[in-house]
C-alpha cells in the first residue's frame, strides 16, 4: 500500500520520529520516500543523520506531490501551520493527523482538504508498542484506509472506529492509560522498597510481573478475572492483598480516572466550537 508513496511529516517530534522509525524498521517504505519537516535546523539535521530521510523547513514545498501528509504537531501551532499548507496539499493526498484533540472539521476548514484520518495514538508507540484508535472521513478511499492501517500498524496495534466521538473515549482509556499504568508501577516499586527490597530489584520485579501478566493474558485469551482467580488461593496472600485494593476503591478509582479523562477530552474539543 505504501510502495513508491511520498510521505511527508509535518513536525518531527517524538511521535513523528516514532512513526518514521516504525515505517523504516518494518521495511514499509524507504528513506527516499519520507520528508521530515521541522522549523528547527538542528532537529532536521538529527533526523537526516539518524534515518537518511529528506528534510525540509518549507512545509508548502514539501507536500508538493505528496501521497500522505502526516500532521504530527502541537495543537497550539495548528492554525499557523494550516494557513501555510492550505491550497498546497494535493487533492488526492491522504492527511493523517495525530494532533491531540483537534476535530476533523477544524482540519477540513483550515486545510481546505477532505480526505482526513484523525488518530489518537499513545506514548508506547515510541517503542513500537502503541495503541492507535482512528477514524476517517467519507472522502478517504479504501486504498487510503489501507495506507493508514499500515502506517499506524508500524506503531503497534490499531483500531478503526466509525464515529469521531470514540476518539475522546480512546483518549481517556488508551491515550491517558500509560499515565495510570506508570502510577501503578511507581506505587508497586515504592511498596517493594518499603518492605525491604532495593529500588533496582523492586523495579525489575514489578516490570517483569506486569509484562509477564500481560503476555499470559494475551497467550491464554482468558478473562482477567479467571487469571486473577487462578493466583488467588482461599485465605492466601493474594486474597489478603486484593481485599485491601477493593476496600481502598482502586477498581472504582480507575473507572473514575478514565471517565474524567474522557470528559476532559470532550471539554478540550468543545473549545473549537466557541
Amino acid at each position: 500500500m505504501l510502495e513508491n508513496k511520498k510521505i511527508v511529516f509535518i513536525g518531527s517530534g517524538a511521535m513523528g520520529e516514532a512513526m518514521i522509525r516504525g515505517l523504516l524498521s518494518h521495511d514499509l517504505v524507504t528513506p527516499e520516500q519520507i520528508v521530515a519537516c521541522d522549523p528547527v535546523a538542528a532537529r532536521r539535521q538529527q533526523m537526516q543523520e539518524a534515518y537518511s530521510v529528506h528534510v525540509s523547513e518549507d512545509n508548502a514545498a514539501a507536500v508538493k506531490d505528496a501521497d500522505v501528509v502526516v500532521l504530527s504537531i502541537k495543537p497550539q501551532v495548528a492554525a499557523k501551520v494550516f494557513a501555510g499548507l492550505k491550497g498546497h496539499i494535493p487533492p488526492s493526498a491522504l492527511v493523517l493527523s495525530i494532533i491531540a484533540g483537534l476535530p476533523i472539521r477544524v482540519m477540513q476548514e483550515g486545510l481546505g482538504h477532505g480526505a482526513i484520518v484523525r488518530c489518537m495514538p499513545n506514548t508506547p508507540a515510541q517503542v513500537g508498542m502503541g495503541m492507535s484508535v482512528w477514524t476517517a472521513t467519507e472522502a478517504v478511499t479504501q486504498a487510503q484506509r489501507a495506507q493508514a492501517e499500515a502506517i499506524l500498524g508500524a506503531l503497534g496495534e490499531q483500531i478503526a472506529v466509525e464515529d469521531e466521538g470514540y476518539l475522546d473515549m480512546a483518549t481517556g482509556l488508551s491515550g491517558s492509560g500509560p499515565g495510570y499504568v506508570f502510577l501503578l508501577i511507581e506505587a508497586l516499586i515504592d511498596a517493594g522498597v518499603h518492605i525491604g527490597f532495593s529500588r533496582g530489584d523492586a523495579q525489575k520485579m514489578v516490570l517483569q510481573t506486569i509484562a509477564g501478566s500481560v503476555e499470559l493474558m494475551r497467550t491464554t485469551g482468558l478473562h482477567p478475572a479467571d487469571l486473577r482467580n487462578r493466583v488467588t488461593s482461599p485465605g492466601g496472600t493474594t486474597a489478603a492483598g486484593l481485599l485491601e485494593l477493593e476496600n481502598s476503591g482502586v477498581r472504582a478509582a480507575l473507572v473514575r480516572a478514565v471517565v474524567a479523562a474522557y470528559r476532559r477530552s470532550q471539554e478540550l474539543g468543545a473549545v473549537y466550537d466557541e
